[in-house]
């Protein structure tokens, strides 16, 4: 069975992240910390599952740029990934919706700043964020 396929045998959306960033480690804690009804996935872009999935959709895997929501054949990237993870979380985390009415064409470029610079800012870990035993189930 090919990595990919491994992928999708999961049900539901699968964030991708850098389990080498600070932030993005945190941010997936945060996320499975408050993801109550277990609807998202996890896997680091540096895991097999994660590399098949960013080739999958178009992106290099050794030259991240952004976090990653796959469901299905369907892929949300930068802001649209963020949204659509903190919409799904419920309240209070759901009303971050209102940022949409700000375009994506002037969200994303923030995203992508942060994106960037998310190793000077923030800093990089040495190994791979692992996640807690408890939610261990949830990490592809």
């Amino acid at each position: 069975m090919t990595t990919a396929r491994t992928a999708t045998a999961y049900p539901g959306p699968i964030i991708l992240f850098d389990a080498e960033c600070v932030l993005c480690s945190a941010h997936a804690r945060f996320v499975l910390e408050r993801d109550r009804d277990a609807t998202f996935r996890l896997a680091s872009m540096q895991s097999d599952i994660g590399q098949s999935l960013y080739r999958r959709h178009g992106m290099d895997p050794e030259d991240p740029a952004s976090l990653l929501v796959v469901e299905g054949d369907r892929m949300r990237r930068d802001s649209d990934a963020i949204l659509a993870i903190y919409e799904t979380l419920g309240l209070p985390w759901s009303l971050a919706r209102i940022v949409r009415i700000v375009p994506a064409a002037w969200r994303d470029p923030v995203y992508r700043l942060i994106a960037r610079n998310r190793y000077r800012l923030f800093g990089r870990r040495e190994r791979c964020w692992i996640a807690p035993e408890r939610y261990r189930d949830r990490i592809l």
